[in-house]
């Protein structure tokens, strides 16, 4: 980083700084001095010696302070022509910090010296070259005495700083120097003499850079239009990227408010959190916009974007203006209605469950084609990948639209929990990521009631999904400490997301939904624009429920929940005795129970919850009120109502707690029986969470392998959804590790065995005379799909020509006849049974299709071929195609890896294309580690560990975290082949027909 020297600029040399170090003594009086030749010799000769002294001195050090800044990173690279001689400038700077010879821009956090109060940001953005310039005046209080302005910059070349004292001295304070610390991505001013506390100072620095190609920080991106490949920027700045475009106090608890202005050529528009308060033109043809000055507000919320996109609006009841821009196609088209439809809808269901106003006069939804994530909450500019907020009704289906919705919901709760409010540092970033994620369901349930989403679709898709990587040894605490800088972008994982709203909702259950709401409201309206930690959001639980007379310790029962990883598995057994006991106990449920013997040091720790077990008991005809029982201990005993031989007991009822539960066999056979003869006796909720429990627990060790299918017997009668999708996900993750053994066919008869009596019930989606496609309830909708895709996946032979038909009529005709709701597996298997023509006409489709729902399906349909050489060239295209959006490269290596055909190039491909791939994605975490997790997850063999650890001692990097769930979750596999395999297969050899 080149900077300019500003000890001279100040008038003082090198040799100035030295003097700041030098004693300065009392001055000797000339009347006490004798003056006579000798004393005249020896002054001088000592004058000579000091002189010569000192430049030794001075030359030893700055030769030393040069190799030390040299090997401590300080100096940073740019492009400038200018920048190798303002390197050697900076090389000269002793990095000795006056205070306490300390040196805080070695440490992760900035000092805590100052507190920046507003920001006046102006920026030149030149789309012509993809460069800006730009000069930030930071207001900011002194609250210790320092001489050091920290500030985060990366990737920024500063020309000039100055800095200001509110007092009436006129003229910019003296600069003792300046420097960039790159290894902490800081750039630290010092000042000649100390700032005083409660004093207001301000900072201005002018800076400019790159506007880059990679997705963080104020990056570009493209589309075509018309044949015309058109540019816009961005920005992206969570968690720690706001410091890539301008020098800023990058931490959440800095907040501050931000006045933005943008200056661009007028055939572009730009957009930032706040509406446009005045826009200036020039002759030139550039034009300026001033915008208004936000509110308080952590910098990783702060956004612009310059594009030259079109929009929709929308106004609510309180005068809100919500505009949803997009390429000009999309939005003529009205892709983007339905979004912007919900989103008013949405604004209005937070502000009055919330009991809190939405707090600006704008909300913009901002739709572009590549981003590093499905969106990002910017306070009143939220940003979402086109694949997250597009939508073509004539073309999507429902799972499209219903992960769109979800996607949308998500991003407007942040405007509370993360813009108003905002978690003090990133230990606790569940706080806003876990509520968005839990009202994700609760705001779809408001748009659209009968889908039931909290009740249901709540417990696959999050709860299932969260318990199955927080099962591994290898999981952490949902708050854990953040030590390093590359721990930040790693706190963003489904245990922050899913587990945090699985935790959310296990206590609003308990809590019951007034008092939760209450809690909610005195949560938002004590912290609103500024910071809060989980203690804050405990003690407001705490006295919401303490004003009901109900004296519970929210913060005492959570901390068990947050600060330790994992889950309880919760046993509940009958007692022989005839006191209408049962015995309950918990413990740490791990897939590999050898974890505990290998890392004892982890696995002495006593992990105990306080668990709230919601427990039932039942017959064939008649279930019991349920009754809480909390469960603190490693074993107790309680009293329940009546049973006898026949009666069963049902824990964690509709699947509220964050736990799993087994029974001793006879309660399981009994509950098996219930579902053979009577499955609604039992809670649908319950049902899809006994499926899921049962896979698991066999899967662990605590259950025989039979009792999982023995239990999918009673399918054929099952007519939610709800179970069926918990079904599917189960036997799919067995079918992964069958798939390459030869007794498979056992297991995929015996699935078909189940799935075949409802598919023939069911059909297919069914068309009206006029030829459009009738709607159907979404349950049946639902149902239908999922059973389909099971009958085509395992092989059912009137599927797949069902499937070939609507394929070749699609080519014959040239006209799609395929159901949207069903076009994902009808494609797929169109793909993966008919020949390389068909691949080819997938291919054209997926190039000249303008609907960004139907392009995400063609193209993972076509991974899906059985031809290996057509998979190769999709993974080559995939990686350097401009048509393929970042996130889509990779779910196309993710989905060759879930083809058995592919899985082997899948993960060859991944290891020869790593350094590409880590380079792309190696700061966006979230996608990296869920890449690692697609291309691993199907090994099986001692090998294929074996070639896993190779891969990692050479190329662990920064994903170490993914790479160490990679191997416990293939050690697991290896392991359950050996235990297990011949125990699962012998029971399918007697199994019976049904």
């Amino acid at each position: 980083m080149g900077i300019e020297d500003a000890s001279m600029r100040n008038g003082r040399a090198l040799s100035d700084q030295w003097a700041d170090s030098v004693v300065v003594r009392p001055r000797t009086t000339e009347q006490h001095i004798t003056v006579n030749k000798r004393l005249v010799l020896g002054f001088a000769i000592s004058i000579l010696t000091l002189i010569v002294v000192t430049a030794i001195a001075i030359t030893l050090s700055l030769s030393f302070e040069r190799c030390a800044a040299e090997s401590s990173g300080v100096l940073a690279a740019n492009g400038s022509s200018n920048s190798k001689w303002k390197q050697s400038r900076d090389g000269n700077i002793s990095h000795r910090d006056s205070e306490d010879g300390q040196q805080p821009w070695r440490h992760l956090r900035l000092p805590a010296n100052l507190r920046p109060r507003h920001y006046d940001l102006r920026l030149s953005v030149y789309m012509e070259n993809f460069t800006f310039s730009g000069e930030v005046n930071i207001e900011f209080e002194c609250v210790h005495s320092t001489k050091l302005i920290v500030l985060h910059t990366d990737r920024l070349q500063v020309e000039k700083v100055l800095v200001y004292s509110d007092s009436k001295k006129a003229g910019a304070m003296r600069i003792q120097r300046r420097f960039h610390y790159q290894p902490k991505q800081v750039y630290v001013t010092s000042l000649h003499r100390e700032m005083k506390p409660l004093r207001i100072y301000k900072i201005n620095i002018t800076f400019h850079a790159h506007i880059e190609h990679e997705l963080l920080g104020f990056f570009r991106s493209s589309y075509v239009l018309n044949g015309e490949r058109r540019f816009l920027a961005v920005t992206q700045f969570s968690p720690t990227h706001a410091r890539k475009a301008f020098p800023c106090f990058d931490e959440p608890i800095y907040k501050a408010t931000f006045s933005v202005s943008l200056k661009h050529e007028s055939s572009y528009q730009s957009l930032s959190n706040m509406p446009v308060e005045a826009s200036t033109s020039e002759e030139d043809g550039w034009v300026t916009n001033h915008f208004s000055r936000t509110p308080r507000m952590s910098t990783y919320y702060l956004a612009w974007a310059v594009c030259n996109f079109t929009y929709r609006e929308a106004v609510t009841d309180n005068g809100v203006v919500i505009r949803l821009y997009a390429r000009p196609d999309a939005i003529q088209s009205g892709s983007g209605d339905y979004a912007l439809h919900i989103t008013k809808r949405l604004l209005q269901f937070y502000q009055d469950y919330f009991k809190v106003k939405y707090s600006l006069p704008k909300l913009d939804l901002l739709a572009v084609p590549k981003h590093p994530y499905a969106a990002m909450e910017n306070w009143g500019l939220s940003v979402f990948v086109e694949q997250k907020i597009l939508l073509d009704p004539d073309v999507s289906s429902f799972s499209y639209q219903m992960e769109l919705t979800m996607v949308v919901v998500h991003e407007i709760c942040h405007q509370w929990f993360g813009d108003l409010v905002t978690p003090v540092w990133w230990e606790d970033v569940w706080l806003k990521e876990g509520f968005a994620h839990y009202f994700e369901f609760i705001g779809a349930d408001f748009l659209f009631p009968k889908w039931n989403m909290e009740k249901q679709r709540f417990l696959t898709d999050v709860l299932h999904e969260v318990m199955l990587l927080d099962g591994l040894a290898s999981s952490h605490p949902i708050s854990q400490e953040v030590f390093e800088a590359t721990d930040i972008d790693r706190v963003f994982d489904w245990i922050a997301y899913k587990k945090g709203a699985a935790l959310i909702r296990m206590l609003a259950n308990v809590m019951g939904q007034p008092l939760f709401q209450r809690g909610l409201n005195d949560y938002l309206m004590t912290h609103m624009y500024g910071n809060a930690a989980r203690d804050d959001l405990w003690n407001k639980f705490s006295e919401a429920m303490q004003r009901e007379g109900k004296d519970i310790n929210i913060t005492q029962v959570m901390d068990r929940w947050t600060l330790q990883m994992g889950y309880p598995v919760v046993t509940i057994s009958k007692n022989d005795s005839l006191d209408n006991s049962v015995t309950i106990s918990q413990e740490h449920f791990v897939y590999d129970t050898d974890a505990k013997i290998q890392n004892p040091e982890l696995f002495n720790k006593s992990f105990q919850w306080q668990i709230p077990l919601m427990l039932a008991v039942g017959n064939s005809s008649h279930i019991s009120t349920e009754t809480i029982i909390w469960v603190s201990n490693k074993t107790e005993t309680h009293r329940v109502g009546h049973m006898d031989g026949e009666t069963w007991l049902l824990g964690n009822i509709n699947q509220t707690g964050y736990f799993r539960v087994n029974y001793d066999l006879h309660n399981w056979r009994l509950l098996i029986q219930q579902l053979m003869t009577n499955p609604t006796m039992i809670s649908v909720g319950n049902r899809a969470g006994l499926i899921d429990d049962v896979f698991n627990l066999a899967r662990a060790g605590y259950l025989p392998q039979n009792i999982p299918l023995q239990m999918i017997l009673y399918l054929s009668q099952e007519s939610e959804f709800l179970p069926w999708h918990a079904a599917s996900r189960a036997l799919y993750q067995l079918d992964k590790l069958l798939d390459r053994t030869e007794d498979h066919s056992l297991f995929s008869d015996y699935v078909l065995r189940q799935v075949e009596p409802k598919y023939h019930k069911l059909g297919w989606p069914a068309t009206s005379a006029d030829g459009s496609f009738m709607r159907v309830a979404y349950q049946t909708q639902e149902l239908q799909r999922e059973v389909m895709m099971l009958a085509c996946s395992f092989g059912n032979k009137h599927c797949h020509r069902q499937a070939v038909s609507f394929i070749s009529d699609w080519i014959s005709s040239n006209k799609n006849r395929i159901p949207p709701n069903v076009r994902d597996i009808v494609y797929c298997t169109g793909v993966s049974l008919m020949d390389e023509d068909v691949w080819e006409f997938i291919w054209m489709k997926f190039h000249s299709s303008t609907a960004v729902s139907e392009k995400k399906v063609l193209l993972e349909a076509l991974t899906c071929s059985d031809n290996i050489f057509l998979l190769n060239r999709l993974l080559n295209l995939s990686l350097t195609s401009d048509l393929v959006p970042d996130q889509d490269v990779i779910d196309v290596i993710i989905h060759v890896g879930r083809n058995p055909l592919g899985r082997h190039l899948a993960w060859r491909y991944f290891r020869e294309k790593w350094d590409i791939l880590n380079s792309r994605y190696g700061e966006a975490l979230f996608m990296n580690s869920k890449l690692i997790s697609g291309v691993t997850e199907f090994l099986n063999t001692e090998a294929e560990l074996n070639e896993l650890k190779e891969f990692i001692l050479t190329s662990g990097g920064e994903s170490a975290p993914a790479f160490a769930r990679a191997v416990e979750i293939v050690q697991a596999n290896v392991k359950w082949h050996i235990l297990f395999q011949q125990q699962f297969y012998r029971w399918l050899r007697k199994a019976p027909d049904g």
